[in-house]
């Protein structure tokens, strides 16, 4: 690999006119695909969960209670809104006319949702449209119609997936953050503003090239539209340190005496192999989520391994035209620039000193971080966790005071019906009245027949809230005793759907996979790291620290936001649920990760060990001419996360939070103190591989001894 990789990095090099020529030629032909592309779907089914039976049962009798739906909330402060009924009544109408819209509730008829002073009403609108064929558009229609009804003392609140699509946050606060923190710390690192540049560039290059991707394959591939998000938050991270590491070796070369087209193969061949190694774990990693067996997590980690991926192939192909277009300018103006770091060797002799007290001060550090994971509640957070500045958050206030908590999350029971049997009518009531006489259930409204007499709909509100445990123990004492017992004995068949109900089911579903998941992701990354690294105990040893470090990182998430340990510092409230799907997402993200700086920070180490250092030596040597990199590779990819706390969406500051801090807590902590102690003490072991093993496995180089192996016809004067 490393010889392919030079070959194709002193080409590019060299003909950099005509590598950029094909570069844009290639993404000409990509955006066309692009275009050409339908659009992303998002696909929220758990196959084989109670909750997934209820809505293919709504979608093929009921078709308003299986699309969207969002609630609008009036309200008045003086009088009853019956002295506004013509306002309310006038917006309501508009809002009927909307497409896709199926049925608008009354709340001036016999059925309406309306407090006991008359000042609050919840009116449901329900669309017959799939969720995922929504958009931004179509929720700003809605608000716009219902608040035709505002002023003259009426307030309008709205909340639901209609009003969260209106609320999405177009401009790109969190990308801009992690590009301007990138900058900076690029800047102090290189001290040159020209690689810096190519570093940013070669970085963004790779992201576009990624969402350019994602565009095309959005439709054939079905990729919900949250993916995007995703690839960006990864692909601008890994992207900018795999560029990061690839220029910072090119200028060491450089400085060394290499011409930059030899420089750029010297580069590609070292740092281009390790950031082919650690993409590729990244990707499987992020990839393995497939097994998890819900579409769109599974597609989530898809689109994110394709982001990646492209990443990957700009570091590999964009930069070395950029060093051939800029080699004048990136060669380092002083030697201190690149010459290996005094501190991070300093760091090294003292680390590899006592690395028994090194492994136990780092241990001691990740288990402290990960003590409040012994508390980890998984939920889904609800609109009583938006800012109180937000409508969702106002209309939830408003429904919860007027008619309890647990009306702003219902249960929704689809029952399966005999047509035309005159004692169904009978066998429901006696299912209210079951459902009624249930502890924890407020009220239960009339089953709603469908119209071709196939199923019936039963509404039943929870004493308590969604996101509240009680909820959950409710939900499974209706499906394992109220409900089999009052309809044994019948032909009816209840399953319990609704929102609440489906991410129980959600949570559920993950819970029984994860232990599938992460022997897949942990199995073939320490596969693909012993083919790497021709060694078995370094990444066994590192699975089992990464293991450490993702503990450390759920911890932290649990203290914020459950706990509320500094969530008011991010616009969060406490007592906050994790949600169910980012566990398994970060535990991916970061386990692949982690293993990008285990892949930059072994790979020179066992560079100077292939040089001839001993066990100890070819540690400091190693940290002292990566630890500078890793550490700012580490706070860069850490700014990248942290900067989408900005958003205002709860899940958004989960990932940013939880992600940053814990690449901060795996660089400093991990790769910086206990992965060098623990390669000192395997000593000579530490790059064993049994001779049968090694026999079996591809030879990847990651140190570049190849490079000089070239024919000498291949080279072309500088």
């Amino acid at each position: 690999m490393s010889l392919l990789l030079a070959r194709i990095a002193r080409s590019l090099t060299n003909h950099w006119l005509r590598g950029l020529a094909a570069a844009l030629v290639v993404l000409v032909l990509l955006g066309a695909a692009a275009g050409a592309g339908g659009e992303a779907a998002d696909d929220f089914e758990i196959p084989g969960t109670e909750s997934q039976q209820a809505l293919d049962l709504f979608r093929a009798h009921s078709p308003a209670f299986a699309g969207a739906d969002s609630t609008i909330v009036f309200s008045v402060d003086q009088g009853t809104l019956e002295d506004h009924k013509p306002a309310i009544e006038g917006a309501l109408a508009d809002v009927g006319k909307l497409e896709g819209v199926e049925s608008v509730g009354d709340p001036f008829g016999e059925e309406a949702q309306i407090s006991q002073d008359g000042r609050i009403a919840a009116v449901d609108v329900r669309y017959t449209t799939d969720p995922a064929d929504l958009d931004k558009e179509d929720g700003e229609a809605l608000i716009d119609a219902a608040e035709t009804a505002q002023g003259d003392g009426v307030q309008v609140e709205e909340r639901g997936i209609l009003i969260d699509l209106a609320s999405e946050q177009e401009a790109p606060v969190g990308e801009l953050i992690g590009v301007a923190i990138a900058i900076v710390l690029l800047t102090l690192l290189f001290r040159s503003l020209a690689a810096m540049a190519a570093t940013i560039l070669g970085a963004l290059i790779g992201v576009m090239v990624g969402q350019i991707l994602l565009t095309a394959l959005a439709a054939p591939l079905d990729l919900p539209a949250f993916a995007s998000v995703i690839a960006v938050m990864l692909g601008l991270g890994a992207g900018i340190d795999y560029s990061l590491l690839i220029i910072g070796r090119y200028r060491e070369q450089v400085a060394k005496g290499d011409t930059p087209r030899d420089a750029s193969a010297k580069a590609a061949a070292t740092s281009g192999a390790s950031v082919v190694a650690a993409g590729v774990v990244v990707m499987v990693a992020i990839a393995g989520l497939l097994v998890i067996g819900i579409p769109f997590i599974g597609k989530l980690g898809l689109a994110a391994a394709i982001g990646v991926g492209a990443v990957v192939l700009s570091a590999l192909t964009i930069l070395p035209i950029m060093i051939g277009a800029f080699k004048r300018w990136l060669r380092p103006k002083k030697p201190e620039h690149v010459e290996p770091s005094r501190f991070f060797g300093a760091w090294g002799e003292k680390v590899t000193a006592r690395p028994w007290v090194a492994i136990a001060g780092g241990v001691v550090l990740l288990l402290i971080f990960a003590a409040p994971v012994t508390q980890l509640r998984l939920g889904q957070p609800d609109d009583g966790n938006q800012p109180e500045s937000r409508t969702q958050r106002v209309a939830y206030d408003q429904l919860s005071q007027a008619f309890g908590p647990g009306s702003n999350g219902p249960f929704l029971l689809a029952v399966d019906t005999p047509k035309d049997a005159p004692e169904t009518q009978e066998q429901l009531t006696a299912l209210e009245d079951a459902l009624a006489d249930t502890p924890g259930i407020v009220s239960v409204a009339p089953a709603q027949p469908s119209e071709d007499g196939e199923m019936a709909t039963i509404f039943a509100i929870p004493e308590t809230a969604p996101q509240d445990a009680a909820t959950s123990d409710l939900l499974e004492a209706l499906r394992q005793d109220v409900i089999p017992a009052a309809v044994e004995g019948t032909p009816l068949k209840v399953y319990v759907g609704g929102n609440t109900a489906g991410f129980e089911d959600f949570s559920d579903k993950v819970a029984s996979r994860l232990p599938l998941f992460i022997g897949v992701v942990i199995g073939l990354s320490v596969l693909l790291l012993i083919a790497a690294f021709r060694s078995v105990w370094i990444p066994l040893v590192s699975a089992v620290f990464n293991l450490l470090s993702i503990g450390a990182a759920y911890g932290v998430v649990v203290a914020v936001f459950q706990e509320g340990i500094g969530a008011s510092l991010i616009g969060a409230d406490s007592g906050v649920p994790v949600v169910s799907f980012i566990p398994v997402m970060m535990f991916a993200i970061l386990f692949g990760l982690s293993m990008d700086y285990n892949v930059f920070l072994l790979s020179r180490i066992h560079e100077a060990y292939n040089e001839g250092d001993g066990p100890r030596d070819s540690v400091i040597h190693g940290m002292a001419r990566i630890g500078k990199v890793i550490l700012f590779a580490g706070l860069i990819m850490s700014g990248v996360f942290l900067g989408f706390v900005t958003q205002p969406d709860i899940i958004g500051k989960m990932f940013g939070l939880g992600l940053g801090l814990a690449i901060l807590i795996d660089v400093l902590v991990v790769r910086l103190l206990i992965a060098p102690a623990v390669v000192t003490l395997l000593g000579d072991k530490a790059w064993w591989l049994p001779g049968w093993l090694d026999r079996l496995l591809p030879n990847v180089s990651l140190e570049g001894h190849l490079v000089e192996s070239i024919d000498e016809r291949e080279k072309v004067p500088a």
